[in-house]
């Protein structure tokens, strides 16, 4: 299995582009089979065309191609959460503690559309090939209509409900198991409003509440991309306009005159599920392997989907460096490399709902941000917070949870000692004034 083999790799969405393109620079053979036929030309598919929220970790595995400054060109800044409550003022809530970082809203389409671009400079891409049989222990494909195609090695890069999984657990013995959250999500519009954006294009929108909450985010054409992620009995039960219609006038009363097709694309827009996947293993017998969601599939909460599935295609990269190339210790080295960092932003990812529909709006929440930032600037290299160390780092993510677990530790065992530092001040001032 040493040297370049013929690569095949089911999925020709971001992450199998991307993957694409790091292994013909290593020299690899590449052909890319994608489901779907070309999205550049058939256009997103309504009500799935979720913005992404790019940072540090998917930009450096861009730059490593050269592709930074052509996907950022079309990027929009966004340098904290601006939070829309009920009634009251918006509150700007900034994601670093000097206020200079941003993430950076990306249209996924178009950003699959410039790796797509990428990848067929180096790949033939074969669109309209879904993938229906797969025998691991040869790397026989099957598709639709019942041609057959044998790769050295086949990767799965085909996304949350991965066809390669499916095969795996059909043949080799792969058990996965995927937890739903409960809540689904669907899209809506905030067109431009005069040519202009209709709401600050340097923020993440937030309405937080409680248990649901909207979220927007800029796009070029000066349009926003919104996100309802609610219950799934909540979708239910708006059947009708007008209980749309009063639903939102309640709920969201400042975004309703900004939606001028809210009933119609309500009732139009598909409503998606949200769950976190887990498979084990990840590869058989070094020559089938998946990588990005088809492994850890993980609910969109910290923005880090597509970085995640980025930085999984870099770390593969490197367990080829480590391995002169050898697929069957470099797919093993590869999961032993990963796991538990996949683990830890799924679990992050989890805990950052909660923070996002419901904590982001109390004032308990603002005042320990607050302090978080002081701290930051207090003790800059040596306090930084979790939402910037996966924002804003590299830092793999398992050790970011262990980091951030030690900080608050030590931030427990200072207010503890300044707690009691100000009882022992009291009792002794007590003892005095009683002497």
């Amino acid at each position: 299995m040493a040297g370049s083999p013929e690569v095949a790799i089911v999925g020709a969405g971001l992450a199998g582009c991307l993957l694409a393109c790091y292994l013909a620079r290593r020299g690899h053979r590449v052909t890319l089979y994608e489901r779907r036929p070309d999205p550049r030309a058939e256009g997103a598919e309504r009500g799935r065309s979720i913005n992404l929220a790019l940072s540090e970790r998917g930009l450096s595995a861009l730059r490593g191609i050269g592709l930074e400054e052509q996907v950022m060109a079309e990027a929009l800044p966004m340098r904290g959460r601006l939070i829309h409550p009920v009634r009251g003022e918006l509150d700007l809530q900034l994601y670093s503690s000097d206020g200079l970082r941003s993430i950076n809203s990306i249209s996924r389409a178009r950003l699959n559309a410039a790796l797509l671009d990428a990848a067929e400079r180096h790949a033939e891409v074969r669109f309209e090939h879904r993938l229906t049989g797969l025998d691991p222990a040869t790397g026989t494909m099957r598709f639709d209509g019942g041609q057959e195609e044998k790769a050295a090695v086949v990767l799965g890069a085909d996304g949350a409900g991965s066809a390669v999984r499916a095969r795996l657990a059909e043949h080799a013995g792969l058990r996965e198991r995927t937890d739903f959250l409960g809540h689904g999500y669907k899209e809506l519009t905030i067109p431009a409003r005069d040519g202009a954006f209709a709401m600050d294009p340097g923020a993440l929108h937030i309405w937080p509440r409680g248990t649901s909450m909207m979220i927007a985010l800029p796009n070029p054409d000066h349009s926003f991309t919104c996100t309802l992620f609610w219950p799934d009995e909540d979708f239910d039960a708006l059947d009708s306009p007008e209980a749309i219609a009063r639903h939102f006038g309640e709920v969201y009363p400042d975004a309703v005159p900004l939606i001028p097709d809210l009933v119609d694309d309500f009732a139009a827009n598909p409503v998606g599920r949200l769950g976190t996947v887990r498979a084990v293993p990840w590869q058989a017998g070094g020559r089938v392997g998946l990588i990005g969601d088809a492994a850890h599939a993980i609910v969109p909460f910290y923005g880090q989907g597509a970085n995640c599935a980025f930085e999984d295609v870099v770390v593969l990269d490197r367990c080829l460096d480590e391995t002169g190339d050898d697929w069957g210790r470099a797919l093993p080295r590869f999961e032993r490399a990963r796991r538990a960092d996949t683990e830890a932003i799924a679990e992050m990812a989890l805990a950052n709902f909660v923070e996002m529909r419901d904590k982001v709006a109390s004032p308990v929440y603002r005042l320990a941000r607050r302090a978080e930032h002081a701290l930051q600037e207090a003790l800059p290299g040596r306090y930084v917070s979790r939402y910037e160390l996966i924002s804003f780092s590299t830092v793999p993510y398992a050790r970011v949870r262990r980091r951030v677990r030690r900080q608050q530790q030590v931030l427990g065992a200072l207010a503890a000692l300044g707690a009691l530092g100000a009882a022992a001040l009291v009792f002794g001032a007590v003892r005095r004034s009683g002497a």
